[in-house]
């Protein structure tokens, strides 16, 4: 059994519902062998090429490419953009009119978040001015670290005791380089930041969970109330929202997760693909542990996971377990017929 988890002085462990990334995860290291198993979920799929010419180089929309958790990692997410053609390699916009999408988690337990932010923030002015637009989401870490500068160590009651912002930041990889560094402008923009999005026939949210029903039923309406919450800075009432998007695996359990992911996709507009972060790939299959503390040993990360009867495409690579920056464009090369198509 792993270790019972630490917290920071006079730090309270988390409430119920709260499901923060374990620390003392399994490293996975690229090109490491995979036990031979049988899984339950489809094997994680490999990327079709994109094809010859620039991104972005035609008219009308361009090409589609989603980004999963970067978590400070600026120098892998640099060469995993310039990979696909998106920057140079003095990382300036190059893909036209291509449309970028951040899942959210740009901070914490990498070494560079702020740099990460000030990367995005950048690329978005770059990319209008092309002719396309890099646009990102809020994710968990976002409400976070936001959390943590505006509210510290105020007491946050909950059914688990009291708790904090700033503890539970410490606890989830906060990195005091980027608190030190974050500036009112970097606020402004994460508190402006959207939950959720639609692009073509994929809906994009940050986390693998259906808490986002509870604030509304339009993605119209959870933006909205999502920003009304950040905008009041009751810290209670922010605590309540971090608390609902750390929520994880809604979409795993193979018989109740095709449902959840269709409740999701219907109640927002009945697109194909559910694409989310969040929760990372080797964690998601259960290949670097269980929810029951067990290692079940270590796998490479080569691409996105499709998952919950082909409705759901995880995104996280787990990088910060040496994983995978994953930078993909979006339709994947997915042949498999609408699970919806037969009216199930």
């Amino acid at each position: 059994m792993p270790p019972a988890p630490t917290y920071p002085a006079g730090a309270q462990p988390p409430p119920p519902g709260y499901t923060p990334t374990r620390r003392d995860l399994p490293v996975v290291r690229p090109g490491a062998s995979v036990p031979t198993a049988a899984q339950e979920d489809p094997p994680t799929i490999c990327l079709a090429p994109v094809p010859d010419g620039e991104p972005g180089s035609s008219d009308g929309p361009g090409p589609l490419f989603v980004v999963g958790d970067v978590h400070g990692y600026l120098d892998e997410l640099r060469q995993a953009l310039a990979a696909q053609g998106l920057i140079d390699a003095e990382g300036r916009w190059t893909a036209g009119n291509s449309r970028l999408w951040f899942l959210g988690d740009f901070t914490d337990r990498g070494p560079d978040g702020v740099g990460v932010i000030d990367l995005v923030m950048r690329l978005s002015a770059e990319a209008a001015a092309a002719g396309g637009y890099c646009k990102a989401l809020m994710g968990n870490h976002e409400l976070l670290i936001l959390g943590a500068k505006r509210f510290g160590d105020t007491p946050i009651n909950s059914s688990a005791g009291t708790a904090s912002f700033h503890a539970a930041w410490l606890l989830n990889g906060g990195q005091r380089a980027d608190m030190d560094r974050l500036q009112d402008h970097h606020l402004q923009w994460i508190s402006r930041l959207d939950a959720m999005a639609q692009e073509e026939d994929h809906l994009l949210v940050h986390s693998d969970t259906t808490a986002y029903l509870d604030y509304g039923s339009s993605i119209e309406d959870v933006n909205e109330a999502v920003n009304e919450i950040l905008q009041r800075g009751d810290a209670h009432e922010c605590w309540d929202l971090f608390r609902k998007l750390t929520k994880r695996f809604a979409f795993r359990d193979e018989e109740t997760g095709p449902k959840a992911a269709r409740e999701l996709l219907d109640a927002y507009g009945g697109q194909r693909h559910l694409v989310h972060g969040h929760s990372p790939i080797p964690y998601l299959l259960g290949e670097v542990g269980s929810e029951e503390g067990e290692d079940n040993g270590a796998a490479a990360v080569d691409g996105p996971h499709v998952y919950a009867d082909g409705l759901a495409i995880a995104m996280d690579g787990g990088i910060t377990m040496e994983g995978k920056m994953l930078v993909v464009r979006l339709p994947l090369d997915d042949t498999a017929p609408d699970p919806r198509a037969d009216g199930r």
